[in-house]
C-alpha cells in the first residue's frame, strides 16, 4: 500500500474516533467493523484484515444482497439516539442551537466521507488477483439521499415523524435483562377485529387519544374473565397508534421491581409510551406488589407525562388472597384487606370484560365469519359455533375466534361440515 493511502486511512480513522454528537454510531456493527477494518490495513496487519474484511461482508449481507456502506451506515445514523436526533424528534429542525447544529453537521460529513472514501483504500490493500467480495456503491434513500451534512431538514422530517432511537424502526418492545428489545413480529390484532365489548374499548381507546394529544390520561386495569379480549385490545391500540409515535413495551411480572429503571430512560423521549403488564397477580410476599404501586402512585418520584401504565388481570384486587389469610392472626385485620384492594384502586380506569352470554356469543362468531367470508349457512355455522362451545365448557371471543380458525382451515382441504 502506498504511503499516501495509508494517509488518507489514517486521517480517515482519526476523523471517525473524533466524532461526538454522533458517537454511538462508532459501536453500532457496520461503522465499528468498518473502523476495525482500517486500523488492520493502517498496520498492514494482512491476516487480521481479511477477518475484519469478512467481518464488514457479513455485516453488509442481507437476504435481498450486499448493502453499500453508504445504505448500511446511513441506517446506523438514523437509529440512533442522541441530543441532536431526540431534539428533532421533538420539534424537528426549527429549534437547534447553533453549536449543536454545527457538530452534527460536522459528524455527519465525516461519516459520509468514510462511507463513501474507505472501499477504494481497502480494496487497494488487498492483492488485486484476491477473491473476496465487493459491495456497491449505492447511495442511502431518503432522509439521507444527498450529502448527509446536507439533509439536516429531511432528517428533520423523518425523526419528527417517527421518533428517534430504536423507537425509529419499531413499534413494540419486550424489557429484558434492564434492556429495551425491540419485537420484529409483533401481534397485528386491529380494533375491526375484535367484535363486542364496544363500550369498554371506547374507553381505553378515549383515553389513549386522550394521552396522545397531550392531555391528563389515566392507567387503565383491564380486568374480567379469560378470553374475552382484554390483551388484544391493549395490542391493537399500537396497530392503529404507531403512526401518533405511540410505542408500547411490555414488562414481565417478574421484572416489575426494575419499572423505576425503565421510567427513568424512557421520561426524556418525544413519543408516547404505553408499558404493558399481562396476566397481572401477586402472591401475598411478592416484592414486585409495592414496585408497582409506587409506579402508579406514592413514589417520590412523578411518572412522566408521556407514559402510561396499561395492565389485564383476571383478578379484580390483583393480590392473591387465601381463608387463611381472612383468619389470621394479624391485629389490624382491616389494614390486611385495604392492602389487597390498594393496587387496583391506583389504575385512574378500570375496564370489565365479562364472558359473553349465548347470544352474544354467536354474535360475535357471525360477525367474525363475515370478515373471512364463510358461507355455509347461518343455521349450521350457529350450531357448529354452539357444539364447540359447549366442548369446552364456556363461551368467549377466544373460543368464537379458535372455532372460525378451525372452521377455515376444514373448509380449505375440502372436509364436509
Amino acid at each position: 500500500m502506498l504511503q499516501v493511502e495509508k494517509n488518507d486511512i489514517q486521517r480517515i480513522i482519526c476523523d471517525l474516533l473524533s466524532i461526538t454528537v454522533y458517537r454511538g454510531v462508532l459501536d453500532k456493527p457496520v461503522t465499528s467493523r468498518l473502523l476495525d477494518l482500517l486500523n488492520e490495513c493502517r498496520n498492514n496487519q494482512y491476516l487480521s484484515a481479511y477477518r475484519r474484511f469478512g467481518d464488514l461482508c457479513s455485516a453488509l449481507l442481507t437476504d435481498t444482497g450486499m448493502k453499500s456502506p453508504k445504505q448500511a451506515i446511513a441506517e446506523e445514523i438514523l437509529a440512533d439516539e442522541n441530543v441532536f436526533t431526540l431534539t428533532l424528534a421533538k420539534s424537528g429542525a426549527e429549534n437547534l442551537t447553533e453549536e449543536l447544529l454545527s457538530l452534527a453537521k460536522r459528524d455527519l460529513s465525516i461519516l459520509y466521507s468514510a462511507a463513501s472514501n474507505s472501499a477504494g483504500l481497502i480494496k487497494s490493500f488487498f492483492d488485486a488477483g484476491s477473491p473476496l467480495p465487493c459491495w456497491g456503491d449505492l447511495p442511502a434513500d431518503y432522509p439521507l439521499a444527498g450529502r448527509w451534512d446536507e439533509c439536516i431538514n429531511a432528517l428533520g422530517e423523518f425523526h419528527l415523524k417517527n421518533g428517534a432511537g430504536r423507537f425509529a424502526f419499531c413499534n413494540a418492545f419486550l424489557w429484558l435483562n434492564r434492556d429495551i428489545i425491540p419485537i420484529e413480529h409483533p401481534d397485528p390484532v386491529r380494533l375491526g377485529n375484535l367484535k363486542g365489548y364496544e363500550t369498554q374499548k371506547s374507553i381505553v381507546v378515549n383515553n389513549t387519544l386522550a394521552f396522545l394529544d397531550g392531555f391528563e390520561a389515566n392507567n387503565i386495569l383491564l380486568y374480567g374473565d379469560r378470553g374475552t379480549g382484554k390483551s388484544s385490545t391493549v395490542k391493537a391500540l399500537l396497530n392503529e397508534y404507531a403512526g401518533r409515535k405511540l410505542r408500547m413495551i411490555e414488562v414481565p411480572k417478574e421484572n416489575l421491581n426494575e419499572l423505576p429503571v425503565l421510567t427513568s430512560r424512557l421520561a426524556s423521549f418525544p413519543m408516547r409510551f404505553i408499558v404493558f403488564i399481562d396476566d397481572l397477580s401477586f402472591s401475598a410476599n411478592s416484592d414486585s406488589f409495592a414496585a408497582l404501586k409506587a409506579a402508579l402512585e406514592g413514589s417520590l418520584a412523578c411518572r412522566p407525562d408521556n407514559l402510561l401504565i396499561y395492565a389485564t388481570s383476571n383478578r379484580r384486587h390483583l393480590l392473591k388472597e387465601s381463608f387463611s389469610d381472612r383468619g389470621g392472626d394479624e391485629i389490624y385485620h382491616a389494614d390486611t384487606i385495604q392492602e389487597s384492594v390498594s393496587l387496583s384502586d391506583r389504575f385512574g380506569l378500570v375496564v370489565t370484560y365479562l364472558l359473553p352470554d349465548k347470544q352474544r356469543f354467536l354474535d360475535i362468531v357471525l360477525k367474525i365469519a363475515d370478515d373471512h367470508d364463510i358461507d355455509i349457512g347461518r343455521e349450521k355455522l350457529l350450531a357448529l359455533a354452539e357444539r364447540w362451545a359447549v366442548e369446552r365448557g364456556a363461551r368467549s371471543p377466544r373460543y368464537a375466534k379458535q372455532f372460525i380458525q378451525n372452521l377455515r382451515a376444514r373448509l380449505a382441504r375440502g372436509e364436509k361440515v
